[in-house]
């Protein structure tokens, strides 16, 4: 079997049921003006990974291998956005209040949208996500089964907060998970060095890491 150099040991890695899941990669957590630059966060912290996460993807394109997006967002009605997560952050903006980019963290408002740099292709899947993790109220557990997909790759942000999430649901429903360690990022820099220790300690208790090189050289020569 065909192994990637990954920490805390080489990740068996099964190239026929691999997939890349780039959670939230969006303008309102990216870019000036957006949400996460009105709770006083810098995110140019996030926007350097870009040319990383977008190495992994088209890597992944070139291999014939599936690509995920999400995105975390709510209805417009904000019926699946329960109280308690609204009224957490910055009191004078709110998800669903009319921010630079349109209403913050709504489906289909143009903050909410994948940063162009990144934007999905056709038949790429994009998840439309209520919660933190990826697996809460939405269809990506039958999406990863019809698909035959054991094995997922992560990117995106922020580290500790969805990309995290959603591995720990991943890594709880059997999926073995690697986290791209150039193609996820944090506005704190100490949270994503704490997430990291915690997914790969234990010997994988939540998952592996490894460098975006040695990933996309294991799939290029799949």
């Amino acid at each position: 079997m065909a192994k990637i150099k990954a920490e805390p040991f080489a990740f068996p890695v099964k190239h026929d049921e691999l997939a890349l899941i780039v959670i939230d990669m969006q303008r309102d957590f990216a870019e000036p003006g957006g949400f996460g630059a009105s709770l006083g966060n810098d995110v140019s912290r996030i926007t350097r990974i870009v040319p990383d996460v977008k190495r992994l993807i088209q890597g992944f394109r070139n291999a014939g291998l599936p690509v995920i997006h999400t995105m975390e967002c709510h209805r417009p009605d904000l019926s699946d956005l329960p109280p308690a997560k609204r009224d957490r952050g910055n009191p004078s903006l709110r998800i669903g209040d009319e921010g630079p980019m349109g209403r913050i963290l709504i489906s289909g408002e143009p903050g909410t949208a994948i940063l162009p740099e990144l934007a999905p292709v056709k038949g790429e899947v994009v998840i439309e996500k209520p919660g933190k993790g990826a697996f809460y109220a939405t269809d990506l557990g039958r999406v990863l089964q019809e698909k035959g997909i054991s094995q997922l790759v992560f990117a995106g942000v922020t580290t500790e907060v969805c990309v995290q999430t959603t591995m720990r649901e991943a890594n709880d429903r059997g999926y073995e998970c690697l986290l791209a360690e150039e193609a996820t990022e944090s506005y704190f820099p100490e949270f994503k060095a704490a997430a990291i220790a915690m997914i790969r300690a234990q010997g994988a208790i939540v998952g592996w890491t490894a460098h975006v090189d040695d990933i996309l050289e294991s799939i290029a020569h799949a």
